[in-house]
């Protein structure tokens, strides 16, 4: 509680009781609430496992969200971090990739398990267009990776046309460089880009340290300690490069190594290019399916029929609306990635039908054919899925 805070409160509690008193003892009253919680934080999806047999009251005490003492949930009265020795937390968190390839299976039949992670023409777009019968002048970009999870961001996009990968490992290498911190801008990047180094041979994903490091000579023990300073941001030690430089390891790399902040995982890179690439396989072989999943799952309430549905003219007034505006929020810039995606669909071929009040759906897409999809009345403004429902 900071100081102003704690003298306001104290000072509250007086007043409600109406009694007064002097502002040296609303001063010693406050001080002694320095460093007391005003509220809790909540996390939203870590569960804290007791073992079998226990209570979670042998262990710490329990309490209410602060903002619904009503409910049922009871959460630890103290931060995880203090009772970490003795609980385990699993943190369950939302990821809307699974449930978009659940949606294209729904609709197409295919089981996404058996999709291929070597299929030529989807490995294409991460370098071209033309697998999507684009060109990129037609879109406005190089690659063919709008909404595809892990590779749609300008940023990653970007990254793309410097690397221009071939292979799924390049991929996966690639989504490390763009979780990390200063590992691909001001690194990595001008590595690629000067050809000191490829992209098969750069700092990626934080796993990629410990084994060049092995590999190259350096005891197994000190490469994983130098992964772990690294991939946290805290740099070599001298002895460190000491080490590196006996085992011939080039000055780049441990420069490399010094300006990293934060690397991502490769396990977690794999698992998120997996997802991406069966993702991207539906936008390459069934593009009508694809964009209707897309829309009904990843628009999130930012598609707007109004000038969404009525084709390229419209749209593109709008996105140069938004690139017109002196600062764009993140808001806008969502509308904006929205619009690129409408605007390559229809440059694929297929359109929105109008809205049709007895065959549209309230919240989802609707695939009608291979080269039309029917919007849901929530993308009226005005009607948003909170008040469809009302009259389902």
């Amino acid at each position: 509680m900071q100081k102003k805070q704690r003298s306001g409160y104290v000072k509250g509690y007086f007043d409600d009781k109406g009694e007064k008193v002097s502002n040296s003892e609303i001063a010693r009253i406050a001080k002694g609430c320095t460093g007391v919680k005003r509220t809790t934080g909540q996390h939203p999806g870590g569960i804290i496992v007791v073992p079998e047999g226990r209570e979670i009251y042998e262990f710490c005490p329990v309490q209410k969200p602060a903002d619904n003492s009503d409910i049922d949930i009871i959460t630890t009265h103290f931060d995880y971090h203090k009772i970490d020795h003795n609980l385990l937390k699993l943190d369950i968190l939302g990821h809307l990739d699974p449930t978009m390839i659940r949606h294209l299976q729904d609709i197409t039949g295919i089981n996404p398990t058996k999709i291929r992670l070597d299929d030529k023409e989807t490995m294409s777009i991460f370098s071209s267009t033309e697998a999507l019968g684009v060109k990129p002048e037609d879109i406005g970009s190089k690659v063919g990776t709008f909404g595809v999870p892990e590779f749609g961001t300008k940023f990653v996009r970007d990254m793309l046309v410097d690397t221009k990968p071939k292979t799924f490992e390049e991929l996966i290498r690639i989504s490390g460089l763009s979780h990390g911190t200063d590992v691909w801008l001001n690194n990595a990047q001008d590595l690629v880009n000067n050809k000191t180094a490829t992209l098969s041979e750069a700092i990626c994903t934080r796993d990629d340290i410990m084994i060049y490091l092995m590999n190259k000579g350096v005891e197994a023990e000190l490469a994983f300690t130098i992964m772990e300073s690294v991939r946290k941001g805290k740099g070599l030690k001298p002895e460190w490069e000491e080490a590196m430089k006996e085992n011939n390891v080039p000055e780049w790399y441990i420069l490399s190594c010094k300006k990293i902040k934060y690397m991502f995982p490769k396990a977690h890179a794999a698992a998120y290019v997996t997802n991406a690439f069966r993702i991207a396989w539906f936008k390459v072989h069934k593009p009508a399916a694809y964009y209707t999943a897309f829309f009904s799952v990843r628009s999130g309430g930012d598609f707007d029929a109004t000038y969404m549905i009525y084709g390229l003219d419209k749209l593109k007034r709008k996105m140069d609306e938004i690139k017109e505006l002196p600062k764009q929020g993140v808001k806008e810039k969502g509308i904006y990635s929205l619009c690129e995606i409408v605007y390559e669909m229809n440059k694929r071929g297929i359109e929105f039908l109008p809205i049709d009040l007895y065959e549209s759906d309230a919240k989802k897409f609707k695939l009608i054919d291979e080269n039309h999809i029917l919007p849901p009345i929530s993308s009226i403004p005005g009607l948003r899925w909170n008040c469809c429902r009302k009259y389902i």
